[in-house]
């Protein structure tokens, strides 16, 4: 039988170099164990190698991201990692962004730079495409490397030099119909944390020059958090998928987003513990550690105007476009999500972004049962397409347990000489720490679930 190494494979084989001993560079969870358990390895301050255990939960949450951007009507491109300075200084930012900002010259003594966001492209791109109102509205994303220059890069890939982040940029033919672009984001980015396992509220951030009140942070809640954060304990129970989200509906989508900004949420920079004692109840009142995993942002024509992307409007009228963008950083989301799911022994996946979903532990190779069972089994989930890592190494038991516990898969299927006789083996839950003793079927029809 063909078994597709992709999401079936053994741990003898498969490149993972996990460490025993915490790095010394390692100051927050997420970097102890992302470096532990062989998800990434640092290459240069604030620059990180995804191995191969790292990339693939990167690459569960980028097409999570991915798939609810395109429920939302955001359309996908790829915009280069290397810019013309040429369109910074049209937009006045190339002087006043700073160091973070890497600078280059190509053999032509050009200027270019590593983009550390993506504006000016974006609106360059539209406003040599774009002419009439009837071509509106749009929302174009790019997922994509970025780099920026930080003065002390720290907490691995939570605060790093280059990262992998999600960009969408809404173009609307006016204010209002900007706003609707911008509630979509919202929803969808709702959908896409929820999808993760994960807990955010949407939290309304600064504005800064351009005033209004269409900016919003999205907070996780983990006691590692870099910012305090307090909100209605409502927030946290709300379930958007359980909602049938129709983002053709410019009212639902209204509601939505009233819904979850009707309730108290602030970090500390905007919190007003009057009014946070004055609008929730004693019993609601949630104060916590928070990590932010996304913000949106509409600012109205600050990029089209100096980047002249305008369209004529039903009257025959230029206009500039209104604009939004609308950010998710998919890397460190890695470490985000971490920070929120872990214990002692390690990292407690959500089932929806593990690596793996089981890990299969035998506990005596080269003893023949065991090993033509574990066989079996691996070929058995392989075929279902359930992502599996067998630990076929010959290892003490602890090592192997301690190696799962930190891995932190969902699911660990454990098979053993002893439980073989008595024509079981042993399924353990890494969130709950639940261990039972139950058939392969069983086993099987439990993980399966």
């Amino acid at each position: 039988m063909n078994i597709d190494t992709s999401n079936a494979v053994r741990l003898s084989q498969y490149f993972l170099p996990t460490l025993k001993e915490t790095p010394q560079e390692a100051q927050i969870v997420s970097h102890r164990y992302m470096l532990r358990a062989g998800m990434v390895r640092q290459a240069s301050a604030g620059i990180y190698s995804w191995l191969p255990l790292g990339f693939r939960v990167l690459k569960k949450i980028e097409q999570i991201v991915r798939e609810e951007q395109n429920r939302s009507g955001a359309q996908e491109l790829l915009m280069p990692t290397i810019q013309s300075a040429d369109l910074w200084r049209q937009s006045g930012r190339y002087d006043d962004y700073g160091k973070e900002m890497l600078r280059i010259q190509d053999r032509h003594d050009r200027d270019m730079l590593y983009g550390p966001t993506n504006e000016e492209l974006i609106t360059e791109i539209f406003a040599a495409s774009v002419r009439s109102y009837r071509d509106l509205p749009q929302n174009l994303y790019h997922i994509q490397w970025k780099f920026r220059d930080e003065v002390r890069p720290r907490f691995g890939v939570m605060r790093g030099r280059e990262f992998y982040m999600k960009d969408a940029y809404s173009f609307d033919l006016d204010a209002e119909a900007g706003r609707v672009a911008y509630n979509k984001m919202f929803v969808a980015y709702l959908r896409t944390y929820a999808r993760m396992g994960l807990k955010a509220v949407p939290m309304r951030a600064e504005t800064g020059p351009i005033g209004g009140d269409m900016s919003h942070e999205f907070i996780i809640l983990a006691d590692t958090g870099e910012s305090e954060v307090f909100c209605h304990q409502e927030l946290l129970d709300y379930d958007i998928l359980g909602e049938n989200v129709d983002f053709g509906s410019a009212e639902t989508i209204q509601g939505y987003v009233d819904r979850w900004t009707s309730l108290y949420a602030a970090t500390d920079e905007m919190h007003d513990p009057s009014r946070f004692e004055a609008e929730v109840p004693e019993d609601k009142r949630v104060s916590a550690r928070g990590i932010e995993v996304g913000h949106i942002f509409f600012f109205g024509d600050k990029y089209s105007k100096p980047l002249g992307a305008v369209v004529t409007n039903s009257e025959g009228q230029e206009v500039p476009v209104q604009m939004g963008s609308y950010g998710v950083g998919v890397s460190r989301l890695v470490g985000g999500v971490i920070e929120a799911c872990h214990d002692d022994d390690g990292i407690v996946w959500p089932e929806a972004v593990a690596p793996f979903k089981v890990g299969l532990i035998n506990l005596r190779v080269g003893d023949e049962a065991c090993d033509k069972a574990c066989a079996d089994i691996y070929a058995k989930l392989a075929e279902n397409e359930t992502e599996v890592m067998y630990d076929d190494r010959d290892e003490r038991a602890g090592v192997k347990f301690s190696d799962m516990d930190l891995i932190g898969l969902p699911w660990q299927l454990i098979v053993g000489p002893r439980g073989l006789k008595n024509g079981v083996v042993e399924v353990k839950n890494r969130k709950t720490g639940e261990r039972d003793e139950m058939s392969l079927d069983a086993a099987l029809s439990r993980i399966a679930g």
